[in-house]
């Protein structure tokens, strides 16, 4: 498995523990019924993992990461939700049975995502649920304009497919979910849209935090990608657009809820 190019430094930790059901799986809730079983990977910390088992309860979820640390933060954080490591492509426990199978901003950190969507639909029931959401970088929109910002996206794109991945993914969703074998999907896009000064404050500080104490900052300085004193600029063009009165960023996705085949 590639490397996961956001790390786990709070700053990533900090946006992570922010998602929720209705932020970041809205197009999912008309699925989401007391009693269902629901296999979430990817997890990071929890928090849409937790939000999930409140309002499928007494169904049984399990959200699986990568990460030992991570699971360690969600199984402090959430100690009534059942938490393990776990592989994507290795998924082993109780496969075939699950309800849903859900994954939010995973599939645009693997170098296969179209071998993690099969081993999802494996994961489900015949007639369950495989949705996964992702954002597109590409797509990205902002005002006011920075050159810097430019240089801020141009430098991510870059990073992520030097590790392994596709950070345009919302648009390729679709097609991997095809390629895949799915025959019965239902694709949809939805947008976060940072503009109120308090999320301009906090979208803006946690980006300006990420270039230049995370693992993306470390890699691109390491490589040779950007230097210190321009991840350092980068930085403080987050800091100035989050304080700029017409501020607004927005962050589109695409879905997908795939139906498994009945056999």
């Amino acid at each position: 498995m590639p490397s996961y190019t956001h790390g786990h430094h709070e700053s990533v930790l900090r946006s992570h523990r922010w998602r929720t059901v209705e932020n970041s799986a809205a197009y999912l809730t008309r699925h989401l019924h007391p009693g269902l079983t629901l296999l979430d990977i990817g997890c990071g910390p929890g928090t849409i993992t937790a939000d999930f088992a409140a309002r499928l309860a007494p169904g049984r979820v399990l959200g699986i990461d990568s990460s030992a640390d991570v699971i360690d933060v969600a199984k402090s954080a959430y100690p009534e939700v059942a938490f393990r490591t776990g592989d994507v492509y290795l998924l082993d426990d109780r496969d075939g049975s699950w309800d849903i199978v859900h994954a939010h901003q995973l599939l645009q950190h693997l170098s296969d995502p179209v071998a993690a969507l099969k081993a999802m639909r494996r994961a489900a029931r015949p007639g369950g649920i495989v949705a996964a959401r992702d954002s597109d970088y590409a797509s990205f929109a902002w005002h006011p304009g920075d050159e810097r910002l430019t240089r801020w996206l141009a430098l991510y794109r870059e990073i992520a497919r030097v590790n392994g991945g596709e950070p345009d993914a919302g648009r390729h969703l679709l097609s991997w979910a095809q390629q895949a074998g799915f025959g019965q999907i239902t694709p949809s896009a939805s947008v976060w849209c940072f503009a109120t000064p308090e999320e301009r404050a906090w979208w803006g500080g946690l980006w300006a935090d990420r270039m230049t104490t995370s693992t993306i900052a470390h890699q691109a300085v390491r490589e040779g990608r950007a230097t210190v004193d321009e991840l350092a600029s980068i930085a403080d063009a987050w800091r100035a657009w989050s304080t700029a009165a017409d501020g607004w960023f927005a962050v589109l996705h695409g879905e997908i809820i795939c139906t498994a085949p009945a056999s």
